[in-house]
């Protein structure tokens, strides 16, 4: 195994940071890697928001869901499908082009997280943690604000990064299932109860499986901020729609 896979297979979230700064160079390198990641059409249909301002990161450790490490990172990004931005280049060079929608923001999203997982290996590539935020889609109005977001743009992910503590690093990373119930050949296979319980049982060490499951259900799925994102989605979503 090489070292680059060796990184990829050891990389975890890190939530607790050293008190050292990211080189500027590095820095430079982490977001010249983003920019060289695969895209549809050589079109980058991304923007990446670098959030320098304590007080910017300080409300989004607020505006998603009161997480108050995003505010400690040494390295906060905002990784934005940008729909606008080719749309507003067509139209100044007369070619009439048609409203954005929906086909073309999840192209957007495809390229955005694309280029936020090459901002990930580059930085793991220097020792550098990182912490992907979902959270950034929910409570559109108030994202909308603190980034000043116009129509046809939307954060797809946040990105907070810093040198892990030593306690991080020890930190086991959780297991992830088994490949064979996430690989399937040729075409979709629907798993059932029995290879369900078999892909999943393991992340219940203690107690009954069903009992692991409906306190999970709970805590993510049906949770308020999982409703609120889906309710954030749905409006941005609009104006594709239209």
């Amino acid at each position: 195994m090489n070292e680059v896979v060796e990184q990829l297979y050891a990389r975890k979230s890190v939530r607790v940071y050293a008190d050292r700064e990211i080189d500027e160079a590095i820095v430079q390198e982490i977001l010249t890697a983003a920019a060289m990641a695969p895209t549809a059409g050589n079109q980058q249909l991304y923007t990446i928001l670098r959030i320098t301002d304590p007080a910017l990161k300080l409300r989004l450790s607020e505006s998603c869901d009161h997480q108050p490490f995003i505010a400690e990172g040494k390295l906060v990004l905002v990784f934005c499908a940008d729909c606008l931005k080719w749309y507003e280049a067509f139209c100044d060079a007369g070619c009439e082009p048609r409203k954005p929608g929906e086909g073309d923001l999840l192209l957007a999203v495809d390229d955005a997280l694309i280029a936020a997982q090459n901002a990930v290996v580059a930085a793991e590539s220097h020792g550098i943690g990182s912490c992907y935020i979902g959270d950034i889609m929910e409570n559109i109005e108030t994202q909308r604000e603190i980034l000043s977001l116009p129509e046809y743009v939307f954060p797809a992910a946040l990105l907070v990064f810093g040198y892990p503590t030593e306690q991080q690093k020890a930190r086991p990373k959780p297991a992830r299932v088994d490949p064979r119930f996430i690989v399937h050949e040729n075409a979709y296979h629907r798993l059932g109860a029995d290879e369900l319980r078999e892909m999943l049982g393991g992340k219940c060490a203690t107690g009954a499986y069903e009992d692991w499951m409906r306190a999970f259900c709970k805590r993510k799925y049906n949770s308020g901020f999982s409703r609120e994102m889906t309710r954030s989605v749905r409006e941005y979503l609009k104006q594709f729609a239209d």
